[in-house]
């Protein structure tokens, strides 16, 4: 899988574009500019996607289509998980962030690692790991979810149970991750 495109926070404005995308898990917001996608995430309370993939938004008149490319390439990992998902990358972020966010993005799916594990590959503590996958713009992307807890799932997306957690199941489960891991799928 490429690693992207990872950049620290500019000063420097750049046009960023907004959609949504309705999947399996529900809708998707997304935010990106040329360089790639700078935000992936669940588009909670949002009842559905408008048609064609367009931003949902109080004036339709500036609601944008997601780029074709980001699409298909959506489409392609919810059809076949163990594909992985392979996006241009323009997610900002501190200097440690962004070496989390690689390490994470160099775990196949259907792999998963421990926050300790990364944490000992990177000289950090398991609690620095969590910080920088809370603080992941692209789920899925940056695949956050293949990290998990020494004993069970960890978070996922800045919560400990309830949907979020649900959805991390779920992408393991269809990324092909050890059944006995990843447990019922509740989505």
């Amino acid at each position: 899988m490429k690693a992207g495109l990872l950049r620290l926070e500019s000063l420097r404005s750049v046009a960023v574009h907004y959609g949504a995308l309705p999947t399996p898990l529900g809708v998707l917001a997304l935010a990106w500019e040329a360089e790639g996608l700078v935000s992936l995430n669940l588009a909670e309370g949002m009842d559905a996607a408008l048609p064609g993939g367009l931003a949902p938004s109080a004036d339709k008149a500036d609601a944008e289509p997601v780029p074709l490319a980001m699409r298909l390439a959506l489409v392609r990992y919810f059809e076949e998980g163990g594909v992985g998902l392979d996006l241009p990358l323009a997610a900002r972020g501190t200097d440690f962030q962004l070496r989390v966010w690689r390490a994470l993005q160099a775990i196949p799916p259907g792999a998963t690692r421990t926050y300790g594990d990364l944490a000992l590959q990177l000289g950090t503590s398991p609690r620095a790991i969590g910080g920088a996958c809370r603080a992941n713009p692209c789920l899925i992307a940056v695949p956050c979810h293949r990290v998990i807890a020494k004993d069970g799932l960890g978070g996922f997306a800045g919560d400990i149970a309830g949907r979020r957690l649900e959805v991390k199941r779920w992408l393991l489960r269809h990324e092909g991750a050890s059944l006995d891991l990843v447990g019922e799928d509740l989505v």
